[in-house]
């Protein structure tokens, strides 16, 4: 039943890709994996060993994992394992020997660290991982289990104290978080943790993310739950990175408590988040950016730290002694910016990390499908796509269905890349795309003026008839500034290697009367399936100030039943006042 249970639930299927496998035999059978191993590795590295989910394989996990950043920067190696028929033995040896095999391996290979081998797996290659503290304790440092344990009840029977890191999505449809904290209690109590968690809510910045720690066990371990709320049988990617938490974590740990090479302090911006971008449209005298708020976390594995430096490229902007470590970055001017924070410990030895950030301030025009070039399957930084289903926010990689960038390769085709949103229930205002709502890393200001957003939009799925899609831009309030609806007349047809083409740039023009931070959304139609693919899109700034308003009457008909309405004023309200635009005049409703 519980081989059923699994086979029935767990992951879906994916097709195997073309990668550089290599092949182990193990027990009289030919085993696959892949490595990641980054350059100028050197001896005594360590080792992390990453499990696919139940139908999954090495491929595309390492795809969902995105190590190469942080092992480039560590210098650890990586490998992938291939489960028979794609799938983990959790109740024999059979995988713990091709385990074992593949820590030697990697040893004959690359002089690994064997006391520096950590073990992570998501979904059942999170069950595998539980299963491994059990009966390979003594093999593995530490342990980061992902989406996946024993919910039918397993034994928290070890060798030796384990220190574990669990993350999990709290909306969990498939292994579901019921029973998690009743087997996280199993281990706490083995490892003689302290019973009351520690909790930092809004980890790192991210508003979904809570850290429950249960500390000061046995040998120093730790048990420590990363909760993220709102997210279902997924990895966490968002605003910062699965392995980024995994390493931090098992990187503390070796099985003979000796850290070579290790000594330095480790260090991690939490603020602000990757890619943020402020983006202000305003005369060049006008144009301010807010003071960035630096902040960062810092810990020395054999010392203390001494102090935490921060710097704008080689710019020192602020420097602390104990904690908080947190400084402001005043009156910020507009381009890339690399924020980076330097640890240094009572040794003298230093740590560093850093994030861009990007403040753009257009002469004119601002195109945002210049952000839809990161690899195939991303979720661009300051968008945020909901389904009705799956809220999502940039920047996410690894995207293989649901909202995400589209690369198209037909002949002809009309943009080589699109951002794709739809609406699964039907339901009111269930589908959209937005950029810049509050829990983006987006903003964008807009000073009063005149302005044009061009866009071209297709269907993506729509066979029988395309569906409309409303264009909203609304203040981060919610008070809609303008609305227009348009119905794309190109669907191109459920695949990127189609072509298409056809696709005419629309134009909606409007007035901004305060200076202020604006959302632009795309909602998909209120129909199961309404879709849609952005595929260019283009703000401009026509002028700035409404102080010259070249004509004063109140409009025609014909000007009231066009679609350009401001604050949002409805064309059937003859109560109330604005200003419309149509055909670059501006008329003031009286």
């Amino acid at each position: 039943m519980k081989k059923l249970l699994l086979m029935a639930c767990l992951c879906a299927v994916s097709i195997v890709q073309a990668q550089d496998y290599k092949t182990i035999n193990v027990d009289g059978t030919n085993r696959q994996y892949l490595e990641y191993v980054p350059k100028d590795l050197g001896e005594k590295r360590p080792l992390i060993i990453a499990l696919h989910g139940n139908g999954g394989h090495g491929s595309y996990h390492k795809g969902q994992m995105k190590v190469e950043s942080v092992a480039d920067t560590a210098k650890f190696v990586t490998v992938f394992p291939n489960g028979i028929d794609r799938t983990w033995d959790i109740g024999g040896d059979k995988d713990l020997n091709f385990m074992q095999a593949l820590i030697d391996e990697m040893y004959r290979k690359y002089k690994i660290d064997r006391n520096r081998v950590y073990l992570t797996g998501w979904s059942m290659g999170g069950m595998f991982t539980y299963y491994a503290m059990m009966k390979a304790a003594d093999t593995y440092a530490a342990y980061a289990p992902m989406s996946g344990y024993h919910f039918w009840g397993g034994k928290a029977e070890s060798s030796r104290p384990v220190p574990i890191l669990h993350i999990h999505g709290k909306d969990d449809d498939v292994v579901t978080v019921g029973n998690l904290q009743t087997e996280l209690n199993k281990w706490i109590n083995r490892n003689k943790c302290n019973k009351t968690a520690k909790t930092t809510k809004k980890y790192r910045n991210a508003s979904n993310v809570n850290l429950h720690i249960w500390d000061k066990g046995s040998d120093g371990v730790e048990v420590r739950y990363l909760e993220i709320e709102g997210m279902k049988h997924a990895i966490w990617n968002t605003g910062f990175k699965s392995i980024e938490e995994i390493w931090n974590f098992c990187s503390r740990y070796s099985l003979n408590n000796e850290y070579p090479e290790e000594t330095a302090p480790k260090v991690t911006l939490t603020s602000p988040r990757p890619y943020t971008t402020h983006t202000v449209f305003a005369p060049a005298t006008a144009v301010s950016f807010p003071d960035i708020s630096l902040s960062a976390e810092a810990e020395d594995c054999n010392g203390s730290i001494s102090k935490v430096d921060f710097f704008d490229g080689e710019t020192k902007i602020g420097s602390c002694t104990s904690e908080p470590y947190e400084c402001v970055l005043t009156s910020p001017q507009a381009g890339k910016h690399i924020i980076r924070v330097i640890a240094t410990d009572n040794d003298g030895e230093t740590g560093e990390s850093s994030v861009t950030i990007y403040l753009n301030a257009p002469e004119s025009s601002y195109r945002f499908h210049d952000d839809f070039t990161g690899e195939e399957g991303c979720l661009p930084a300051g968008w945020t796509t909901y389904d009705g289903s799956d809220m999502r926010t940039g920047y996410l990689e690894g995207l293989s269905q649901g909202a995400r960038v589209f690369q198209f390769t037909g002949n002809p085709h009309d943009f080589d890349r699109g951002l794709y949103f739809r609406n699964m229930t039907g339901a009111s205002r269930a589908g959209y795309a937005q950029y810049a709502p509050d829990n983006s890393v987006a903003s964008l200001r807009l000073h009063p003026g005149q302005y044009t957003l061009t866009y071209k939009i297709c269907n993506w799925n729509r066979p029988q008839h395309n569906s409309p899609v409303d264009i909203i831009v609304e203040d981060r309030s919610g008070q809609t500034v303008v609305s227009q609806k348009f119905t794309p007349t190109v669907n191109i047809g459920n695949r990127a290697h189609l072509p298409f083409s056809g696709t005419e740039e629309q134009t909606l023009t409007f007035n901004i009367a305060k200076d202020d931070y604006y959302v632009l959304t795309f909602y998909a139609d209120d129909q199961e399936w309404g879709d849609g693919v952005i595929g260019e899109l283009t703000l401009t700034a026509v002028e700035y100030d409404m102080s010259g308003i070249d004509e004063i009457r109140t409009p025609d008909e014909d000007c009231i039943n066009a679609v350009y309405t401001l604050q949002g004023i409805r064309s059937d309200d003859s109560q109330s006042k604005g200003i419309f635009i149509r055909n670059r005049k501006k008329y003031i409703l009286k």
